[in-house]
C-alpha cells in the first residue's frame, strides 16, 4: 500500500512538472552576438557610435562602448526572430549615465528600462508579451543627449525562439485599375510573409514598396504595358506573378500638366517679404532665375484661433531696399510670365495657426483668399510648425481624423481649391516629428501620454493627397528619426535625406500598425527640403553629401549603408530656406541644384 501511495505521489509529481520542463526546453537564448565577443556582428549602431572594448567588461573578453554625440543618443539595435503570443526576458549589463535597455516592434506595449546613473556594472531587465502577429521584435540599448559613453555586455533574451523565415509565395490576382496617360495603378492581395513587394515593368525593375499597391509612373502616352509582381522578405524574393497587361490612355490638350506645371525637376525657396532675419532683404525682381517655385514667407494669423491671415511686406524700418506694394505685384507678374509660381506660406516658426472651430476655418479660407487675389498668387504653401498641429486623445486613425484642428484645415484647403481650379498649386513644408515620427508613434498613443503632435501631419498629406502639388520636408531643426530599416538617422548628412525620403516614396505602417498603412506618394509629389547654409538653420548638409542624396534616390549610388526600397528618377527635386539665406551665402545651394544631372 505505502509502495502505490508513493508511486502515486510521484507520478502525480512527474506530470506536474512536465508542461513546466517542455516550456523551459522551448525557451531559449536568442540575441546573436550579446557578448560583443565578435565585434559588432550582428548589431547595428546610430551614427557609427558603437565600438567594441575589452575594458571594462562584464564577462568574457569584449563589451560594447557606445558614444552619444549631438543629436545622436548612441542606439543600437539587433533584430530577433520571436513567436506570436510569447513572453519573453531581456535582460543584459550597462555601466553609465542614462542608459536605456528595451524592445521595439512587439505588437503589445513596447518595453523598455533604463537606468540614472550606474557606475559599475548594473543588470537591466523587463519582459514583453508578443502580438498576435509579431514575428520578429527589435532589441535596443541606447544612451542620451549630451551625455559620456554607456557600456553593454551580456545582453539575453529568454523566450520561445521565432521560425525561420520562409520565402514568400509569388503574389496572386494582380489588377490593373484606371490608368492615365502617364501611369498605371495596381492592387493585389497581401502575400502572408511578406515585408515588401516589387513591381516589374516590361521585364525590368519599376518600383518597390511595402503595402499591396503601387503605383506605376512616367508611362508614355497611349502605350501597353506588361507588369508583374514579386512579394520579398529577409529570406529573398518570391517568384514573379502572372503578368497583367495594361494601356495608358491618350494624352491631350485637356491632361492636366504634371506637377501643377512645374518643370520635371524644381527648386522651391522661401523668400523674406514680410522680414529680413539677418540675410538681408531680397527684392522679388531679384530673386535669381533658379527658383522654380518662390513661397512668400510668410502670412500669419492674427491671433493662434482666429483663423484670419495677414500678409505684407517687411516694413521699410527693418528693409531699407524694400519695394513697393505696386512694384512688388509686378515683380510677381514678371516670374510668373517667365513659368514660375508664387504662393503664399502659412504659418512658419512664430505664426502658430490652429482651425479650432468653424469660425476660424471660414476665416482662413476668406483671408487667404484674399491674399491669393490681391497678388495674384498661384497657390498656397502650408507650414504650420510648433503646436498648429496636435491629436486629440481617441483620434488613432490617419484615415479617419475627428481632432478639429486637423479636420477644419483639411476642409479649408479643399475649398480652395474647389474655388481657383486645377491649376491651384498646393505644397506643405512639415517638419520631421509630424511626419516621419509617425512610423513609431502617433498623436499621444493608445494609452496616452505621448507627444499628441507625432505625427499630426499625416491625416492632412493623406486627406489632400490627390490635391497636393507638392509635399518638402523639414529635413533639419530634427532630432534622430527611426526610418524603415528600424535604426535611427541623423540630420547633416546624404543618409538622413535618403532615409527620410524613402519613407514618403515607400509608404510606412503608422505607429507600426500594418492595418493603418501610410500610402507612397508619387515621386513627382516629392522635394527634400534642406536648409541653404549652415546659418539657416540646424542641419545644414555640404553640397557633395546632397549630390549622393539625389543620386541615391535617383539612380540607386552613392546610398552608404542604407538600403533604398526603389529608386524614383522622378523625384521632383529640393526645397531650401531660405532664397535669402542662400544670396547671403553667395549662391552655393541654386549652383549646386543648376549643376546637377538628373539623367
Amino acid at each position: 500500500m505505502l509502495a502505490s501511495a508513493l508511486g502515486l505521489v510521484l507520478f502525480l509529481a512527474a506530470g506536474a512538472l512536465a508542461p513546466t520542463a517542455a516550456r523551459a526546453a522551448e525557451d531559449a537564448q536568442l540575441v546573436r552576438n550579446g557578448g560583443f565577443e565578435a565585434g559588432l556582428d550582428g548589431w547595428s549602431c546610430t551614427a557609427g557610435s558603437g565600438a567594441v572594448t575589452t575594458s571594462p567588461v562584464h564577462g568574457g573578453t569584449s563589451a560594447l562602448k557606445a558614444t552619444p554625440a549631438g543629436s545622436d543618443n548612441a542606439r543600437c539595435t539587433q533584430s530577433v526572430a520571436v513567436r506570436p503570443d510569447s513572453s519573453y526576458t531581456l535582460a543584459g549589463w550597462v555601466r553609465g549615465s542614462y542608459v536605456h535597455l528595451g524592445a521595439t516592434g512587439t505588437g503589445t506595449a513596447d518595453a523598455s528600462t533604463w537606468t540614472q546613473s550606474a557606475p559599475d556594472w548594473q543588470r537591466l531587465t523587463t519582459t514583453f508579451r508578443t502580438g498576435p502577429a509579431t514575428t520578429s521584435v527589435t532589441l535596443h540599448t541606447h544612451g542620451w543627449y549630451g551625455t559620456g559613453a554607456y557600456h553593454a555586455d551580456d545582453l539575453t533574451l529568454t523566450g520561445p525562439g521565432g521560425d525561420p523565415v520562409q520565402l514568400p509565395a509569388a503574389p496572386t490576382s494582380v489588377t490593373a485599375g484606371t490608368p492615365t496617360s502617364t501611369t498605371v495603378p495596381l492592387t493585389w492581395p497581401a502575400v502572408p510573409g511578406a515585408t515588401g513587394y516589387t513591381v516589374y515593368r516590361d521585364g525590368a525593375k519599376a518600383l518597390s514598396t511595402s503595402a499591396p499597391s503601387a503605383t506605376v509612373t512616367g508611362l508614355a502616352a497611349a502605350t501597353a504595358y506588361r507588369f508583374e509582381v514579386t512579394a520579398t522578405n529577409s529570406a529573398g524574393e518570391s517568384p514573379k506573378s502572372a503578368a497583367v497587361t495594361a494601356s495608358t490612355a491618350p494624352g491631350g490638350p485637356t491632361d492636366p500638366p504634371p506637377g501643377g506645371g512645374l518643370p520635371a525637376h524644381a527648386l522651391v525657396g522661401y523668400l523674406h517679404a514680410g522680414f529680413a532675419n539677418g540675410s538681408g532683404y531680397t527684392r522679388m525682381a531679384d530673386v535669381p532665375d533658379s527658383w522654380d517655385v518662390i513661397n512668400l514667407a510668410f502670412g500669419e494669423p492674427t491671433s493662434v484661433t482666429s483663423g484670419d491671415i495677414r500678409f505684407a511686406l517687411c516694413p521699410k524700418t527693418e528693409c531699407p531696399n524694400v519695394e513697393t506694394p505696386a512694384e512688388f505685384k509686378a515683380a510677381i507678374r514678371a516670374k510668373q510670365a517667365a513659368g514660375k509660381k508664387v504662393l503664399i506660406s502659412i504659418g512658419g516658426q512664430n505664426g502658430q495657426v490652429q482651425l479650432a472651430s468653424t469660425a476660424a476655418r471660414d476665416a482662413f479660407v476668406a483671408s487667404v483668399s484674399k491674399i491669393i487675389d490681391e497678388y495674384g498668387l498661384d497657390g498656397l504653401d502650408i507650414d504650420f510648425e510648433g503646436h498648429s498641429l496636435s491629436l486629440n486623445t481617441g483620434d488613432t486613425d490617419f484615415r479617419n481624423p475627428t481632432t478639429p484642428v486637423i479636420t477644419h484645415l483639411i476642409a479649408a484647403v479643399k475649398t480652395l481649391k474647389a474655388k481657383y481650379g486645377p491649376g491651384f498649386t498646393l505644397t506643405m513644408a512639415p517638419e520631421t516629428f509630424f511626419v516621419q515620427l509617425g512610423y513609431q508613434f502617433y498623436g499621444s498613443g493608445p494609452w496616452g501620454g505621448q507627444d499628441p503632435r507625432a505625427g499630426a501631419y499625416l491625416p492632412v498629406i493623406h486627406a489632400l493627397r490627390d490635391d497636393l502639388t507638392l509635399l518638402h520636408v523639414q529635413d533639419y531643426n530634427s532630432g534622430p528619426i527611426m526610418g524603415l530599416d528600424n535604426q535611427y538617422h541623423s540630420m547633416g548628412g546624404a543618409d538622413f535625406h535618403i532615409a527620410m525620403t524613402d519613407m514618403l516614396l515607400t509608404g510606412f505602417p503608422v505607429a507600426g500598425d500594418a492595418q493603418r498603412f501610410f500610402p507612397a506618394l508619387r515621386p513627382e509629389q516629392v522635394a527634400i527640403g534642406l536648409p541653404a547654409t549652415p546659418h539657416a538653420g540646424n542641419g545644414h548638409t555640404p553640397p557633395a553629401e546632397v549630390t549622393k542624396a539625389l543620386n541615391c534616390l535617383t539612380r540607386k549610388t552613392d546610398c552608404g549603408s542604407y538600403q533604398t526600397h526603389g529608386s524614383w528618377p522622378a523625384l521632383r527635386g529640393l526645397m531650401s530656406w531660405s532664397i535669402n539665406w542662400d544670396r547671403f551665402g553667395g549662391g552655393e545651394f541654386a549652383r549646386n541644384f543648376d549643376a546637377y544631372r538628373w539623367s
